[in-house]
């Protein structure tokens, strides 16, 4: 998902949060989630630098850049939410 996209979600949450249907997403909660992925992506790259096997190590690899996409897209959401 591009950050455009993420974008809209985020107009399409703050629509909903303001007629009473979502809550209220707090920095708060942003950060624990980033600290949760930031941990993730130590530990995939620690255990990409232990494996052998190249089939196992391009599926590490791969989850790696998903983690690393969630990063960045949690890092813009908490400068949003300022």
């Amino acid at each position: 998902m591009g950050l455009k996209k993420l974008a809209a979600k985020v107009v399409e949450y703050n629509e909903r949060r303001d007629s009473g249907k979502a809550s209220e997403i707090k920095p708060s909660h942003v950060k624990k989630v980033l600290n949760k992925l930031q941990k993730k992506s130590e530990e995939l790259e620690a255990e990409i630098a232990e494996v052998n096997s190249a089939e196992k190590k391009a599926r590490l690899e791969k989850k790696l850049e998903v983690a690393r996409a969630h990063v960045e897209r949690a890092e813009w959401l908490l400068k949003e939410l300022g």
